[in-house]
């Protein structure tokens, strides 16, 4: 039961937290809100390289051998690109389409609303595995929904949404995240067997979500401060998983 606690806070805190932590950043005003979800960014993508490489991938090979935890994970990465490429095929209405320029409202919503179940997925497994590395797949999971969290209110106040309207649209999609995760972590239960195959799934959505989506975003900065405080700040996200794994490991 303990076990259970800490999962349900774990995602109650990643799924509806992260949206009400990224809705009180929107009362701080243009520049600051820039600058911190861009720092948030920056640490998420340390935080994220981290937990697959040092904690999920490590954690599911102690069950599976290290070649099928490596094709678990390769065919993840390969699974999520696909997902990305039906969600960007179905928000281009042309064949030059950019990435965020066409992006439809509700698409947005129902994509989120499926990236925060797989989350709440993974949370389960993790806290299932162990107390330590649910906590640090959680603050991984944080770290790096926020600064998302942030660009899908903008997104939505772009299409026509009011603030309230978005908020609660994105309470709504984060609130998955806490239903799949109930569900997984009874299911999972009776089922453990399959608890290292998700967390290799899990460290290849990191991956991912890492390689694909946050450093290309980094790229884009290419001033001299800049690239010093993203270095700075990746490696802060790598040594939190760092010192996390260490109290895992005591």
């Amino acid at each position: 039961m303990n076990t259970f606690l800490y999962t349900l806070f774990a995602l109650t805190a990643a799924g509806i937290g992260s949206v009400a932590l990224s809705s009180s950043l929107l009362l701080l005003n243009n520049k600051w809100l820039a600058k911190i979800s861009g720092y948030l960014l920056y640490l998420a993508g340390g935080t994220l390289l981290g937990s697959a490489l040092l904690g999920l991938i490590p954690e599911a090979a102690e069950t599976l051998c290290i070649h099928d935890v490596v094709m678990w994970v390769l065919g993840g990465i390969i699974l999520f690109f696909i997902l990305e490429k039906i969600i960007l095929w179905r928000t281009c209405h042309d064949e030059n389409c950019e990435r965020q320029n066409h992006a439809a409202a509700p698409m947005i919503i129902i994509g989120d609303a499926i990236h925060n179940a797989i989350d709440g997925v993974v949370i389960a497994a993790s806290f299932l595995t162990s107390k330590e590395l649910g906590i640090f797949v959680t603050i991984s999971v944080l770290l790096h929904e926020i600064p998302q969290e942030l660009g899908d209110f903008g997104i939505l106040l772009k299409s026509g949404y009011s603030r309230k309207k978005a908020l609660l649209y994105n309470i709504l999609s984060g609130s998955s995240a806490v239903v799949a995760g109930i569900a997984a972590y009874f299911l999972l239960e009776y089922v453990e067997a399959i608890i290292p195959y998700t967390i290799a799934i899990a460290a290849a959505s990191f991956l991912y979500v890492a390689l694909a989506d946050l450093i290309p975003e980094m790229h884009k900065e290419t001033k001299l401060k800049e690239s010093a405080i993203q270095i700075i700040l990746i490696i802060i996200g790598i040594a939190i998983i760092l010192l996390s794994k260490g109290t895992h490991q005591h």
